[in-house]
């Protein structure tokens, strides 16, 4: 994971102790200070240092392409946690939830175009004219 920073991103170049304090910082290691302790910065400086880290353009360009490979990756097994509850939930309504879910996710919604609403639930209609 040491240089996986650096692959994100190409077109940007970091110091060891920068890619260090990025991966400490999405490891979640500890404080913004103790991520750029355990990178090498030194303890007198260390606070100062994660503050201008954050401030860096290339910096903060890294950390959110990293953070958006991440997200891609959980968002895939997200999916298929989804679906397997939609195939093998032992609560029928946690299948019909999860199958909801799914087809919204898809874009696919009832006959009206509305979403749909569970069977159970009471409607008041007001009308104040």
């Amino acid at each position: 994971m040491a240089n996986l920073v650096q692959m994100v991103s190409k077109t940007t170049t970091l110091t060891t102790k920068q890619s260090r304090f990025i991966d400490n910082l999405l490891a979640g290691i500890g404080t913004q200070e103790h991520c750029a302790i355990e990178a090498g910065y030194s303890r007198r400086s260390a606070k100062v240092e994660a503050s201008r880290l954050l401030r860096n353009s290339k910096v903060m360009q890294v950390i959110q392409d990293k953070l958006k490979m991440s997200l891609g990756t959980r968002s895939i097994r997200a999916l298929q946690t989804i679906s397997n509850l939609s195939d093998n939930a032992n609560s029928e309504y946690v299948k019909l939830e999860a199958s909801k879910d799914i087809l919204d996710r898809a874009g696919i919604t009832n006959d009206s175009g509305n979403q749909t609403s569970p069977t159970n639930a009471i409607q008041v209609n007001i009308d104040l004219s």
